[in-house]
């Protein structure tokens, strides 16, 4: 009987990744940008060209979402950040200053770890792919063991890509015994330089834990703001359509509606017309113990299933023509199990008194979940979109637009990226969609402009503005003094 260690193989395997990844690196960094940018444009025309068949392999494997949607998420994944990234400089001299005799050089990270999703495999696959190649990196994935085979495909693709554009295809692996183990060697691996951290809460915790640099992204959990100056009809279809959407699987998706107290009837009506069903207390109840485990978190067995499929699983009845399941919430957190993220098409409702209210109802669900992620409004007021702006804790802020299109950067001029940075308020290491340009160092190149002797020299010498403003200072304190003699006179 043959016997082994998965563990050990594994561990070994990523070992095994990071030393071919970290030669072909080395290589990659000596070519010009031109050369990068074939590369790159090889794995995006490669994503295309194969982005059906990998969606009908997630969906399989996984279970989630909507192939079709799943198709347009890998095109996305590759064209769409290829398509703005391709004419960004990322080698070489990236800018100068020459009155003040700097410049400044793009140094690549070295190896980056990769850790993949189970709700978006394939495309996340393509795009971190590209950005880190693009950024002079290579990169090695460590993937989630329910989405295992449509990832190594993927790699396999992108492998061949860039075989194709006259690289070295180590620039990507994959471990193929996905264990705890293998993903912990990599992230703390010494040839690994930074983590890309894309899943679930638990996992970007332990990325940032590992003692490598890492850029992780919270939960999203964004409540969308219908205001009574939007296009009605209009915003309820982006939300339903982003709600939808691969069955709800991109975390910038909307997961709350908020309204003002007196729309609420119309709004409700709105969103029943377009396929919204609204449960009864009972219903409410039923789901709500289904749709959170135990421990508060969320109960896989929802995510990216249709309506239909949730309710089913939790033994209630539906309409067909059921699009969107809606609870009518009034509180957030324990106890309001429809105020946390749902990667599903199960949205909460909530109405409040005026704007104000709305606005503290959002923060308070923000601060709950979500921090640092996404905030999605309908409105044509600039004065209130400026007053929630102002106010909401999000890194990604989007008007008029889906959620989880807006968010990723597909209907907004954001970065395409599906690796959204929280921020500090959501512990995160950034606030931007993340891009090449968070994948590369800048090495700052400084001449002399001055010996100490001249620095002493301007030390001892205060300069003309500021002795003018010392001037008024004490014109000003005389002027003070002056009336304060008046008044104990008198």
């Amino acid at each position: 009987m043959l016997l082994y260690d998965k563990d050990l193989l594994s561990v070994q395997e990523v070992r095994e990744l990071v030393e071919r990844a970290k030669v072909a690196q080395l290589e990659l960094a000596q070519k010009k940008q031109e050369d990068v940018d074939l590369i790159v444009k090889s794995i995006a025309e490669a994503g295309v060209r194969n982005a059906k068949r990998l969606a009908q392999l997630a969906h399989d494997e996984t279970g989630f979402g909507v192939v079709a949607d799943k198709e347009i998420k890998n095109i996305f994944g590759s064209k769409g950040v290829y398509d703005r990234i391709k004419d960004m400089k990322t080698i070489g001299v990236l800018k100068e200053d020459k009155e003040a005799r700097t410049y400044a050089l793009a140094i690549p990270m070295g190896v980056i770890a990769g850790l993949i999703p189970s709700t978006n495999p394939t495309s996340t696959v393509f795009y971190k792919a590209e950005i880190a190649i693009k950024a002079g990196n290579a990169i090695v994935f460590s993937p989630h063991p329910n989405a295992l085979n449509c990832i190594l495909e993927t790699v396999k693709v992108i492998r061949q890509a860039i075989t194709e554009a006259g690289g070295n295809c180590d620039l990507v692996g994959c471990v193929s015994l996905p264990t705890i183990q293998a993903t912990d060697v990599l992230m703390s691996h010494p040839d690994t330089s930074l983590i890309l951290a894309t899943g679930g809460s638990a996992m970007v915790r332990a990325a940032y834990s590992s003692g490598t640099p890492a850029i992780g992204v919270g939960p999203g959990n964004g409540p969308a703001y219908i205001e009574r100056s939007a296009n009605l009809e209009k915003a309820v279809r982006c939300i339903f359509d982003s709600k939808t959407f691969d069955n709800g699987t991109i975390c910038a998706t909307e997961q709350s509606v908020i309204c003002d107290l007196d729309q609420k009837e119309a709004i409700q009506a709105e969103m029943k017309r377009q396929g919204a069903y609204f449960l009864n207390p009972e219903e409410k109840e039923k789901l709500g113990n289904f749709i959170l485990r135990s421990n508060g978190t969320m109960n896989p067995m929802i995510v990216g299933k249709s309506a239909q499929d949730i309710a089913t699983l939790s033994g209630i009845s539906i309409p067909e023509s059921t699009r969107v399941i809606v609870a009518e919430e009034d509180g957030v957190g324990r106890g309001h199990p429809y105020s946390n993220e749902k990667l599903t098409p199960i949205l909460a409702f909530y109405a409040e008194k005026d704007y104000k209210a709305v606005c503290d109802r959002c923060c308070e669900i923000l601060y709950y979940e979500g921090a640092g992620h996404t905030f999605i409004i309908h409105s044509e007021n600039q004065e209130i979109i400026d007053y929630f702006a102002k106010r909401v804790p999000v890194s990604r802020f989007i008007i008029n637009s889906p959620g989880a299109m807006g968010g990723i950067g597909a209907s907004t001029g954001l970065m395409p990226s599906l690796t959204l940075g929280c921020g500090a308020v959501g512990g995160s290491a950034t606030s931007e969609n993340v891009g090449p340009e968070q994948l590369y160092n800048l090495r700052h190149i400084a001449y002399g402009t001055k010996n100490m002797e001249k620095i002493r020299k301007e030390a001892s010498q205060p300069s003309e503005n500021l002795s003018c403003v010392q001037l008024q200072a004490n014109q000003v304190n005389e002027i003070v003094r002056e009336i304060i003699r008046q008044l104990e006179a008198v």
